[in-house]
């Protein structure tokens, strides 16, 4: 069955208006297929967790109406994502669509936050960090790190169909670690993109396959 609703998970220091969550409703509505998009940033930024995040994914889980529904996760989102889709009943959340999805936001790559060192970030309560959405700096408070470490992605593996686009110049999210997680997941197909983090070079393409992807009736 084709996919009724997406719900679209932004990245970290990004909101519902970037570029690429509009580009997917845009390119979905004429299709007839729902779209919504929390904002990860109410209802404050520097309350920011990835426990948060679930809550509000589980929310716009159950108000998207009947019928199946596909998470669209950029980056952050993509994490998120693939925590919720373990989460949800899999006749609900029937197809992933990953993009740059940071795996590793637990680990490594979270362990080198800003230019802040943990036990400064521990000391001070929050750090500054430039947030893309608000165009300005914003302050993002330690508990997101205490957080994320509960939450392991190469201890999961979703059931659901999975596609995911990876930029193999991306300075943000490993390429290796992507090629990690995906390797040895059945139903999960990675697509390698001369690109970087935002992917925008590759939108066009990615729409393409996201579309035959999502109105698969397989």
């Amino acid at each position: 069955m084709s996919i009724s609703h997406v719900i679209y998970l932004h990245g970290f220091a990004s909101s519902p208006a970037s570029s690429k969550a509009q580009r997917f409703a845009s390119e979905l509505a004429p299709h007839g297929i729902g779209f919504s998009c929390p904002d990860f940033n109410q209802p404050s930024f520097e309350t920011l967790t990835v426990t948060r995040m679930l809550d509000q994914t589980a929310e716009a889980i159950a108000a998207a109406g009947e019928g199946p529904i596909a998470l669209i996760g950029s980056s952050l989102g993509g994490y998120v994502a693939v925590h919720s889709a373990v989460r949800a009943d899999p006749a609900r959340v029937t197809r992933l669509v990953l993009l740059a999805p940071g795996f590793d936001f637990g680990g490594n790559r979270l362990r080198q936050f800003g230019a802040h060192g943990i036990d400064e970030w521990r000391r001070l309560g929050s750090i500054p960090f430039f947030h893309y959405g608000f165009g300005e700096l914003r302050q993002v408070g330690f508990e997101l790190y205490e957080d994320a470490a509960r939450y392991d992605a190469f201890a999961i593996s979703p059931v659901q169909p999975t596609l995911i686009f990876q930029g193999r110049r991306d300075q943000s999210v490993d390429p290796a670690a992507v090629e990690r997680w995906a390797s040895g997941r059945p139903g999960v197909d990675l697509r390698l993109l001369d690109d970087e983090h935002q992917l925008t070079a590759s939108m066009d393409e990615i729409w393409k396959q996201t579309e035959r992807f999502l109105l698969s009736e397989k």
